[in-house]
């Protein structure tokens, strides 16, 4: 039987859907280039993946309303980094603790790179699990987001959907699933987009007169129309 605890995230059945997650995970970020990331996470154990091409991390964790972990920062406030600053953004369950989902979306899209990746992770609301959680939250509030609402949500800000799955096994008490993670009942979803690369627009050439010199003979490659 299940007992409460106050961090339902360090839950033994929530680690286990976390870590079924990350594997899913992993073989797509691989694919992943640039030079930083950034973690916005539920514990302070939260811990970025090993990639050979991402080597530098910045990681945050919510607690009480505030940004805690490399830097500190009000939740209610703007990311504290300019525009375009990250490859990769991690999302792992925090759209489900912070009061201001639809806010930190936005900002995550904002500091993430055109061409970067923002991986999300959660329960999903349609699951076995959704009653689970709710009920080991006790008075917290929780708010569980379909992935495709997320997906509609993204593809309006510009990134595309590579990627969506559910995840883990049905219920929080079976046995811990063995092989591909990918279960189309699984209590977690794994969503991944890829921010628009921004559209360059081609110069206009002009035209500039060239004299014609006195010897009557233009170099090689001048238009004589553009001759005076």
């Amino acid at each position: 039987m299940h007992h409460r605890d106050d961090d339902i995230y360090a839950s033994t059945s929530l680690r286990q859907l976390r870590s079924e997650q990350t594997r899913a995970l992993t073989p797509e970020l691989q694919r992943c280039f640039g030079t930083h990331g950034l973690l916005l996470g539920v514990s302070p154990h939260d811990a970025p993946p090993t990639l050979p091409m991402l080597g530098c991390w910045t990681t945050l964790h919510l607690c009480n309303g505030r940004y805690a972990g490399d830097l500190q920062a009000d939740a209610d406030e703007p990311l504290p980094f300019v525009d375009d600053a990250f490859e990769l953004v991690l999302l792992p369950h925090i759209l489900e603790v912070t009061p201001t989902a639809a806010a930190l979306l936005a900002e995550s899209i904002r500091v993430l790179a055109p061409g970067g990746m923002l991986v999300l992770t959660g329960v999903h609301p349609l699951s076995a699990w959704s009653p689970w959680l709710h009920w080991r939250a006790r008075d917290r509030a929780l708010a569980l987001h379909l992935p495709w609402r997320l997906s509609r949500n993204l593809q309006s800000a510009g990134l595309d959907i590579e990627w969506v799955r559910r995840i883990g096994r049905f219920w929080p008490g079976l046995a811990v699933m063995q092989g591909a993670p990918a279960n189309v009942f699984g209590g977690g979803y794994v969503l991944i987009a890829r921010k628009r690369r921004r559209m360059v627009a081609p110069l206009r050439i002009k035209s500039t007169p060239v004299r014609m010199p006195a010897n009557g003979r233009l170099s090689p490659g001048t238009r004589r129309s553009s001759a005076l």
